[in-house]
């Protein structure tokens, strides 16, 4: 039993180790929710504050609880909530006792009890708006709850004006220090987060097109858009894309292939990732090159658009790793078209990528974008030229479906450009000429470092 206990411990402790490793944001965090909570715990210890507030100075406490949050945004988010559906209820609870008061001691309980029940089942119901649920439903919780509570309990306690005042006062407190606290000591940024997420995503989508050029490693970092990366160009691996994986011979094919391209499948599931990031940037002030009305929900669009994509190469991963395979034959009618059509969509999305990690114009994915285009129109003509004749049409079937989802990347790819450059637009990316970054040499400030060798540096640098 003592060793049981002693291996559940060590890997216990193991375990957060790696949590810490994974992202050391989350240990700073950690300290930044304990510093806003030892601040306002004054309110208690001060004899002088606690004269002022008294057991009031406990809602204080709470509030730091319940309000700190991992992002600026998410943090400024429930505290605007709270403070402003704290002061609203505040408000109209106290006005609520002053109504039913009119009613005499008999009729007082059934005018309060009239007020709560109304104003309860309004707000429930307009909490189901998604559009209000996205944002302000947490708000809209604490409004029925101080309402509530300052409305019913002003019934027994004769002092409700300073009752509201003192609930107010040290809600507005706590959310404050919370904020202050967020701003202040070491910021995450859901809107940064976000920016990056999407970048990070179409670069998934290019690797599985393109392939990618990686370094070795002697540790595997996990995939997490939110951890810190860095690669050497000392040591590069190079693996293929699916143009030149499906096109060539099985048994040619890359062993690891599967665990390295496959990087695409988190995108199908990030949409209420990327929402959440979106609400929590709404509330965000500006910072860095974020401005106050950075276009937020165009990086949805992109997202979605990318999950479209996705989707397509979930289906193209699916011949590519099938069992039995079509023969190369077959498959070597549209071999040409087909893998330029790959890597030219590959490298359309890094340079997309690229561009939104130093928000500058993507101009560079246009020359890859006509070239997958023009291809894809000459996988058209040679599908109407009859190269199927004398084939079975069960060896057909697959690699005629491969091409049409081909030229549906090659579709989704240039609506993705359309986004990014509608994105680049509103948010005023910068030219190369204006004295952006050069996408080779971009390093994200604290979250990534590249190195790029000269020779590797056409579409080859990879920073998942």
């Amino acid at each position: 039993m003592p060793a049981a206990v002693k291996n559940k411990i060590a890997g216990f402790m193991n375990s957060l180790i790696e949590l810490a490793r994974d992202d050391p944001r989350r240990v700073i965090h950690s300290l930044k929710v304990g510093i806003a909570l030892s601040f306002v715990s004054v309110f208690y210890y001060y004899q002088p504050l606690y004269d002022d507030f008294g057991v009031s100075a406990m809602w204080a406490v709470m509030t730091v609880v319940v309000v700190s949050e991992f992002s600026v945004g998410a943090t400024l988010g429930k505290g605007l909530n709270r403070g402003m559906a704290t002061l609203l209820a505040g408000a109209l609870g106290i006005g609520a006792h002053h109504v039913a008061n009119q009613f005499g001691h008999a009729g007082e309980p059934f005018v309060i009890g009239f007020f709560v029940f109304m104003l309860a089942a309004v707000t429930t119901f307009v909490r189901f708006i998604p559009g209000v649920k996205a944002r302000y439903d947490y708000g809209l919780l604490i409004f029925i709850l101080t309402f509530s509570f300052v409305s019913v309990s002003g019934y027994r306690d004769d002092e409700i004006l300073d009752v509201a005042q003192k609930r107010v006062s040290t809600i507005m407190i706590g959310a404050s220090v919370c904020v202050i606290v967020s701003i202040a000591l070491f910021p995450v940024w859901a809107g940064e987060d976000l920016h990056y997420l999407i970048a990070l995503n179409l670069e998934k989508l290019g690797n599985f097109l393109e392939g990618i050029t990686r370094s070795i490693s002697k540790r595997n970092l996990a995939q997490d858009p939110e951890r810190d990366f860095a690669y050497s160009a000392r040591k590069m691996d190079a693996f293929t894309g699916f143009g030149d994986e499906y096109f060539q011979d099985q048994e040619s094919k890359t062993e690891d292939l599967a665990s390295t391209l496959q990087d695409y499948r988190s995108i199908l599931n990030s949409k209420n990732t990327e929402e959440s990031l979106a609400n929590f940037a709404r509330w965000e002030p500006c910072h860095g090159r974020f401005q106050f009305r950075h276009p937020w929900k165009l990086y949805l669009q992109i997202g979605t658009l990318a999950r479209q994509c996705a989707y397509r190469i979930e289906a193209l991963n699916r011949y590519l790793t099938a069992e039995i395979q079509t023969p190369v034959s077959v498959r070597a009618k549209i071999k040409e078209p087909g893998t330029k059509m790959s890597r030219e969509c590959g490298r359309a999305l890094k340079e997309m990528s690229t561009a939104i990690k130093a928000m500058c114009q993507p101009c560079a994915s246009d020359v890859h974008i006509e070239a997958s285009k023009a291809a894809a129109k000459g996988l058209n003509s040679l599908l109407k030229s009859g190269i199927w004749e004398g084939i079975d049409l069960l060896q057909v079937t697959p690699v005629a479906t491969v091409a049409s989802l081909l030229i549906d990347v090659v579709n989704c790819t240039e609506k993705i450009a359309d986004a990014v450059a509608e994105l680049a637009s509103k948010a005023e990316f910068k030219r190369l000429s204006d004295g952006a970054p050069s996408p080779e040499k971009l390093v994200r400030r604290g979250h990534v470092a590249i190195t790029v060798e000269e020779s590797n540096m056409n579409n080859r640098a990879s920073d998942e």
